[in-house]
């Protein structure tokens, strides 16, 4: 999936006072990796131009994460956001970190980990197919307590997007809500920018209101409506992450049974996105696959087994044992109770039970 000319801007300037941590919101894991990166990640999908991620809260910090997780060839570069003016601010200072040759610009929130390369690919291809200058990803819920609710106007297109603290009862019975994903003109996104307002509750610059001036102004804007709602829930703390990792871990567990590998209890087997798995692999209950962890083909492990960087051979069976940077050799026996520390190496067919094995 590629388009030619796109830019993606990245916000991910907030401090995210709700998570109660010291670590910036987007550096927060899943599944092994940075929130941040997962995103980054699905941007890269559709291999755009360019990708600047504006930051804030803790910058340098988020910064040089990025920059050491950041997928091979992807233009990656980062703006700054020194004063929190609104998500309508974070985009005019994103649009300074690009160059001026590009057609569109995707722009998106740095906290929503579940969104796929697909749905951005879709966003992108319906921009593209209306012509539109803008082009919102809406979802529908049953819910839609603390999301800006979707505005139609009587030719279906998108009149406008209202914040719930500034909505009228009526268009809080709206279920159709902004997930904050859109895509622009680049010609038309900067100066729709400069003619923003903070008359709000929030006294911010919205990007929301960017979309009703460009329909005031007579231009098209269209939206996608995404039928899983899941795949564009934001994060804003400990229990919302809690329920994303869940929701990537199942992802990553169902890719992995579709390329040939058996999981007695998916539910109860938790892999980082980082781990290589290959075919015939049979995992137990209670495993536990971390970092870049990888695993040969006809290998059996579980129950209960704690792996961290680790490299089991093919053939190797794995049970009740817990290894950090150690190297397990094909047709190996470990376990139970069996703890491999750094550097520990167990030769190819070699048989350890019971036993703390350390390493170099």
């Amino acid at each position: 999936m590629s388009f030619d000319r796109i830019a993606a801007i990245v916000l991910a300037a907030g401090e995210g006072s709700r998570m109660r941590s010291t670590r910036p919101k987007p550096l927060h894991h899943l599944c092994g990796r940075p929130m941040l990166q997962h995103i980054v990640d699905a941007v890269a999908g559709v291999h755009p131009a360019s990708v600047v991620v504006v930051v804030g809260h803790r910058g340098d910090w988020v910064t040089k994460v990025m920059v050491d997780h950041a997928p091979e060839g992807v233009p990656l570069s980062f703006v700054t956001q020194s004063e929190q003016l609104g998500t309508g601010d974070a985009t005019a200072v994103g649009l300074t970190g690009l160059d001026d040759d590009e057609a569109d610009v995707l722009v998106m929130p740095g906290d929503v980990p579940l969104i796929k390369t697909e749905t951005l690919a879709a966003l992108l291809a319906a921009h593209r197919d209306s012509a539109a200058a803008a082009t919102v990803l809406t979802t529908m819920l049953d819910q839609p307590t603390g999301y800006g609710r979707v505005v139609r106007a009587k030719d279906g297109s998108v009149a406008r997007i209202v914040e719930e603290r500034d909505a009228t009862d009526a268009e809080r019975a709206i279920r159709e809500v902004n997930t904050s994903i859109y895509c622009f003109k680049r010609t038309l996104i900067a100066p729709a920018l400069r003619r923003l307002q903070p008359t709000n509750a929030q006294g911010e610059y919205y990007l929301t209101d960017v979309l009703e001036v460009l329909a005031s102004a007579g231009h098209l804007v269209s939206s996608v409506v995404l039928e899983d709602p899941t795949e564009v829930s934001g994060v804003n703390d400990r229990n919302q992450l809690a329920v994303a990792e869940r929701a990537m871990r199942r992802r990553i567990n169902a890719q992995w049974m579709a390329r040939g590998v058996t999981m007695w209890d998916p539910d109860g087997t938790y892999i980082d996105a980082d781990v290589e798995l290959d075919p015939d692999v049979v995992i137990m209950p209670g495993v536990i696959l971390r970092g870049a962890t990888t695993v040969g083909r006809d290998c059996e492990l579980g129950p209960d087994v704690l792996l961290t960087n680790t490299v089991v051979g093919e053939g190797a069976t794995v049970r009740s044992t817990t290894a950090t940077l150690a190297i397990i050799g094909p047709q190996a026996e470990v376990g139970p109770y069996v703890e491999l520390c750094s550097g520990a190496e167990v030769a190819p067919g070699d048989k350890v039970a019971s036993a703390r094995v350390l390493g170099l």
